[in-house]
């Protein structure tokens, strides 16, 4: 994630107040709208030795001031991109080929096979995380109705990675104990949607009560269900999800961008603003109008997802989930041009060279894994690297799940 530096923190503290006194009912007009990109939060720290700065200031003398310092970040990241390239930074790959209906500890799969990779690339700091859960359990551990589904998720923190980390944890325990309790309660069907929504609020709660220490930290999430008859995807934020069904590219999620004209209306009637600076933010200060956290933007950014809930069909290829270090760069209908072709085996990497994957498996910045064989694998690690060379300045984390229908035992 982008951090950018505010030039007063005072100054943002009065947009914030501002805000709050002129919306008395804002909290609940968001609340009944939300249910019906890159990133960037601002910087605590004034930027200048000595604290704060004086009021006064003119405007145009603190334009020239962030241009400066904007040109002085893009320097100094631009130093760091040879070494990120090189493999100098944090990187690690997964992979899982599965036979259709068992996973590597026995449970029920109900993907063919997964990859993932997550690579911090140009940025100084890794805030992304991942996670995958094969054959996760409906009714807690070990408990009845084990396996019933498989969870893959990617989280795009910033600001730190605390909370994308705390996600990639907890997000998937949480969404098992919801769904076991939805179960056991009703007809045994489940309403995704409610148990989405019920599970990111959670999630949310459990974050916000570290208090201070993450009151400006956040991250976006998109996370897949996979079962046996439906595929379930819910995403809060501008990480997104593309399934290739039939040869065709289709989007199963849309990036919640406070410029967005739904999302501009609810922010708006919440009392806030989205303003211009370096892109559209919200009270100039984050560029993406949903999020996990961010405790300090409230009502304005709001942890409820979008949910959709496909039926499989034999016509389902595979699932892409990224964050949008890839997304910035490269279109929905190129990246699964790109994963098919991988998993046709038309497209192959070439052997990662010592500098690139360290003996160690231990750089600078973190580990790094990877394990051969795996074309799911293959697919995100081509996505990661075409995206850096296509000039991606964020981390980037990929997920590619392969789907096939799973077919009944002959016995």
């Amino acid at each position: 994630m982008m951090l950018r530096r505010s030039y007063d923190q005072n100054r943002m503290i009065d947009n914030f107040n501002i805000c709050h006194q002129t919306t008395p009912s804002s909290e609940n007009g968001c609340r009944t709208a939300a249910l019906s990109h890159s990133h960037g939060i601002m910087d605590r720290n004034s930027g200048r030795p000595g604290g704060r700065w004086e009021r006064e200031m003119d405007h145009e003398t603190m334009l020239r001031d962030m241009q400066e310092r904007s040109k002085r970040k893009r320097q100094m990241e631009d130093q760091d991109d040879v070494s990120s390239l090189k493999g100098s930074s944090a990187s690690s790959t997964k992979d899982g080929a599965l036979s259709c209906g068992q996973d590597e500890r026995g449970s029920r799969s109900w993907c063919s096979s997964y990859g993932c990779i997550s690579v911090i690339g140009r940025r100084r700091e890794m805030e992304d995380a991942v996670a995958v859960e094969l054959g996760l359990s409906s009714a807690g551990e070990g408990g009845e109705g084990s396996g019933k589904y498989d969870f893959f998720g990617v989280y795009d923190g910033h600001g730190g990675s605390r909370v994308a980390h705390a996600c990639s944890d907890r997000l998937h325990r949480l969404l098992a104990e919801i769904v076991t309790q939805e179960e056991r309660g009703g007809s045994g069907v489940v309403d995704w949607e409610k148990v989405m929504l019920e599970c990111f609020e959670k999630m949310d709660e459990e974050v916000n009560r570290n208090g201070a220490a993450v009151a400006t930290m956040g991250s976006t999430a998109v996370v897949a269900v996979v079962g046996d008859q439906e595929l379930v995807v819910a995403n809060c934020g501008d990480s997104r999800a593309v399934l290739r069904r039939g040869g065709v590219a289709v989007p199963l999620s849309s990036d919640h961008k406070p410029d967005r004209a739904d999302e501009l209306e609810r922010i708006e009637l919440c009392g806030g603003k989205v303003i211009n600076w370096n892109g559209q933010r919200v009270l100039g200060v984050l560029a993406t109008s949903r999020s996990i956290g961010d405790e300090y933007l409230k009502p304005y950014v709001i942890p409820v997802p979008q949910v959709t809930v496909n039926q499989r069909s034999d016509l389902d290829e595979f699932l892409i989930l990224a964050s949008d270090g890839l997304w910035d760069v490269i279109p929905n209908d190129l990246a699964c041009q790109i994963v098919r072709r991988c998993l046709d085996g038309n497209v192959r990497r070439r052997a990662a060279s010592p500098q690139q994957i360290p003996s160690s498996g231990v750089s600078h910045a973190g580990a790094s894994e990877s394990k051969n064989g795996g074309l799911a694998s293959e697919a995100a690690s081509i996505l990661a690297e075409l995206a850096l060379a296509r000039g991606s300045r964020d981390n980037i984390s990929v997920i590619v799940v392969q789907l096939e229908k799973p077919k009944a035992s002959s016995g």
